[in-house]
């Protein structure tokens, strides 16, 4: 038989409504977290509109009811003063005199009604002409006393809010002759209270309707700006937004719409060098290098802009982030440092290999030179220009080895002294140059000198003119390591200043946008606390000299 599905149950089966473990539906709050705080707001706004609405209940009718018990007392004293009623009193037929009186006052001054009475409780006016003569109901022992109170007491017309007064005689010493009440019922105080509550009522549901207004127009901007998201969702995106900051590798900074620090990861953080907290200060107050300054204020976005910090070369991208209004700046910041290093490391070895390839083919010509003497029978023509050319090389060689005990310099020396026979222009090593093996200090490695050094022979080579020569110093002596290129080229015109040189993008070529090389030298100098300087060289052109201490200064292992 097959097995019946859960809607085919037959009707006796399933649970009764009001049956015990009967599913009961639950209350469903709004996912978005917009829409939670607008119940809550509403609730709350429910909540504080009934309350006052109560409040001002219970105070409207304990104002109705002293209004009330003031009005009365007003009017039984009034009657109790008047002298007619004291006069009427004394007459025959007190009622013939007191009736039509007591009903004016009554109507005139809106009390439900006004009773005189003998001492002893007996009515000589009432609203009910059937009630005249008949004891009054209620405490009368006070008034007879001479004192006025006040009571709540059910009478004739029903509960009403009633005064007691005694009426004096002044003529005979002032004694009690007579008595006033004066009331007014309680469903008179509840009409009148009824209306107010009306009113009450009316503004209550005008407060509650504007406050629901206003704090749905407030979650509809809150729920855009959350994109309908609930708390459990926000939350979890900022988890996943912290772990992300901090996974990424790569320096994420992001700026406010003044240009302020907003955000950003451990990456930006050390790339830039920033200490402390830097959150919520402006771009111009972190001390960044004044071309980086200018690029994280700039309005228009940056693509794989070159960027020099004190020790670090950046890769910098800034994406403005708009949403109807300018909202702020994404940056994201990547190290080129190495790269840029492997970079000019590479230029140079490229540059060393045309110059070997210029110089095989230059040495081919010469052998193939060599061979043909030979054939012509002419062997001590041959044997006398072989060795005049190994003479040449091999006394640079000896020179730059005997003088240079550090390999990497040496090599680097060698290499240069061929690029520049290649462009036409002479390396000379200057013969005070003297480096011994072992004096220089492991905290500054051979990378940074190919860096300083090939990049001031670099920038020397190009800007001699053919034929001109390069002079190169390199002396390690008292403590201190002395690196001084100089040539005979155009100087470093259109400079404003000896600053500008070192400024990215400059060039002895002559003007800017030729790279990196004399900035990547003073970013390296000034990372082991030396200096660098440039003036004009005693046979013209520009002289750059570079002073290294042969000791790592104090705090440079830990700031490392």
């Amino acid at each position: 038989m097959p097995r019946s599905r859960r809607g085919d149950q037959p009707r006796s089966a399933r649970p009764a409504p009001g049956a015990t473990g009967a599913r009961r539906p639950r209350v469903r709050w709004p996912r978005s977290l917009a829409g939670q705080l607008f119940a809550v707001q509403v609730v709350l706004v429910g909540v504080v509109v009934a309350g006052y609405a109560a409040f001002a209940y219970v105070s409207a009718g304990r104002q109705a009811e002293e209004t009330a018990r003031r009005q009365t007392t007003a009017v039984a004293a009034a009657v109790a003063d008047a002298p007619a009623v004291a006069r009427a009193v004394r007459s025959a037929d007190p009622t013939a005199e007191l009736q039509p009186y007591t009903e004016r006052l009554r109507r005139d001054a809106g009390v439900d009604f006004i009773v005189v009475m003998d001492p002893a409780g007996k009515r000589w006016t009432h609203p009910e002409p059937s009630a005249i003569g008949r004891t009054y109901l209620g405490r009368t022992e006070e008034a007879r006393a001479g004192r006025t109170y006040t009571e709540t007491h059910r009478g004739r017309l029903g509960p009403s809010v009633r005064v007691i007064t005694p009426v004096r005689d002044r003529e005979h010493g002032g004694r009690v002759v007579a008595l006033v009440s004066s009331g007014i019922t309680v469903e008179a105080i509840s009409d009148g209270l009824r209306q107010e509550v009306m009113a009450l009522a009316a503004v209550a549901a005008g407060a509650l309707a504007l406050g629901g207004l206003g704090t749905y127009l407030v979650n509809a901007r809150l729920r855009r700006h959350t994109h309908g998201m609930n708390a459990a969702e926000i939350g979890r995106l900022h988890d996943y937004h912290e772990a992300a900051l901090h996974a990424v590798r790569e320096g994420l900074l992001m700026l406010d719409g003044e240009r302020r620090v907003a955000l950003l990861n451990d990456g930006a953080r050390e790339l830039l060098g920033l200490r402390g907290d830097p959150v919520g200060r402006p771009v111009t107050a972190l001390g960044l290098p004044a071309p980086l300054t200018g690029t994280l204020l700039s309005p228009a976005p940056h693509t794989d802009e070159l960027h020099l910090t004190d020790d670090r070369v950046l890769v910098v991208n800034t994406s403005p982030v708009s949403g109807g209004e300018r909202r702020g700046t994404v940056v994201t910041l990547r190290d080129h440092t190495e790269l840029q290093a492997l970079s000019g490391e590479l230029d140079s070895v490229r540059g060393v290999t045309r110059a070997l390839r210029s110089q095989a083919h230059e040495a081919a010509n010469r052998l193939h030179t060599v061979v043909s003497l030979v054939e012509l029978g002419r062997t001590d023509e041959a044997v006398e220009f072989a060795t005049a050319e190994l003479e040449l090389a091999q006394a640079l060689t000896d020179q730059v080895v005997g003088a240079v005990a550090e390999p990497v310099l040496a090599a680097l020396l060698l290499g240069k002294a061929a690029q520049a026979n290649e462009h036409g222009v002479e390396l000379e090593l200057t013969a005070d140059s003297r480096i011994d093996d072992g004096v220089l200090p492991p905290s500054l490695p051979p990378r940074d000198l190919v860096t300083v050094l090939g990049n001031l022979l670099d920038n020397a080579i190009e800007a001699a003119p053919e034929g001109a020569r390069v002079r190169v110093t390199a002396l390690a002596d008292g403590g201190e390591l002395l690196l001084r290129v100089a040539d005979n080229g155009g100087g470093v015109r259109g400079a404003a200043d000896a600053e500008d040189v070192f400024r990215w993008g400059w060039s002895t070529k002559g003007g800017a946008g030729r790279g990196l090389g004399l900035a990547l030298v003073r970013q390296a100098v000034r990372r082991h606390g030396g200096t660098v300087r440039v003036g004009e060289a005693p046979g013209g052109g520009a002289e750059f000299t570079v002073r290294l201490p042969l000791r790592a200064p104090a705090g440079a292992d830990a700031a490392g």
